[in-house]
C-alpha cells in the first residue's frame, strides 16, 4: 500500500526507473494534500472566537466543507493507490502474446480495455480535485486570517492535482482508437481545467487581498 509507506519512502520510489508510482499517483496525492490544508484551517477556525462572530449561514457553509474536505481526503488517497493498480493493468495488457493473428487481436482489445480503465482514474482524480476547489474559497473568506496561506498552498496544489491528472488522461487519449470516446473525454478535459483554474484564481483573490 503506497499510503502505508514512509514519505521518504514514497519520494524515493517516484524518484526510481520504476514506472509506478509515477504522475497520475502524485497527482491524487498532491489533491489530496491540498484538501487535508483546507481541513487543518477549517480546525483551526471551527469553534474558535471569530468562528463565533459569523452568522449562521457562514458557520453552515463553513462546516459542511469541512466535513466535505475530510471526504475527499480519503477518496483521493483511495486514487493515489488505485492509479499505480490502473497502470499495471496497462502494462500486463502490453505482455499478453502476439505470435498469432488471433493473439494479436486479442491482445489489441486488451489494450484498448485497459487503456479506458486506466484512463477513469486519473479522469476521477480531476473530478474529485474540483470538488477541493470548490470549498477552498469560504475558508478564504471565513477562515483564521493566520491560517490564510494555508488557503493559498492548498488551492495551488488542488489545482496541480487535477491539471496533472489530466495529462495523465491526455496520454492515454493518445492510444485510444474509438473517436467519439476521444472527443468526449476531451471535452470533459477542457471543462475540469477551465473549471478548476477559475476556482483556483478565485481562492488566490480572496488570499493576496489578506496577504496586501
Amino acid at each position: 500500500m503506497l499510503l502505508e509507506v514512509k514519505v521518504k519512502d514514497f519520494v524515493e520510489d517516484v524518484a526510481s526507473s520504476k514506472p509506478a508510482p509515477g504522475g497520475g499517483s502524485v497527482a491524487a496525492l498532491t489533491s489530496s494534500l491540498g484538501s487535508a490544508l483546507t481541513s487543518m484551517v477549517g480546525n483551526l477556525t471551527i469553534g474558535r472566537k471569530a468562528y463565533e462572530k459569523l452568522t449562521v449561514e457562514q458557520k453552515k457553509q463553513l462546516d459542511h466543507n469541512f466535513v466535505r474536505s475530510q471526504e475527499l481526503i480519503k477518496a483521493l488517497n483511495r486514487l493515489t493507490e488505485e492509479d499505480t493498480t490502473a497502470f499495471n493493468g496497462v502494462m500486463a495488457a502490453f505482455k499478453l502474446p502476439k505470435g498469432t493473428e488471433e493473439e494479436k487481436k486479442k491482445r489489441s482489445e486488451e489494450i484498448q480495455k485497459a487503456m479506458k480503465e486506466a484512463l477513469e482514474v486519473p479522469l476521477t482524480v480531476a473530478k474529485e480535485s474540483l470538488e477541493v476547489l470548490k470549498i477552498q474559497k469560504s475558508f478564504g473568506d471565513f477562515g483564521n486570517p493566520n491560517a490564510i496561506t494555508d488557503v493559498g498552498v492548498g488551492a495551488l496544489l488542488a489545482y496541480a492535482g487535477l491539471e496533472g491528472a489530466l495529462f495523465n488522461v491526455l496520454i492515454n487519449l493518445q492510444s485510444i482508437k474509438d473517436e467519439e470516446y476521444v472527443k468526449e473525454i476531451r471535452e470533459k478535459c477542457d471543462a475540469l481545467k477551465s473549471e478548476g483554474n477559475r476556482l483556483k484564481n478565485e481562492t488566490l483573490e480572496v488570499v493576496y487581498s489578506k496577504l496586501n
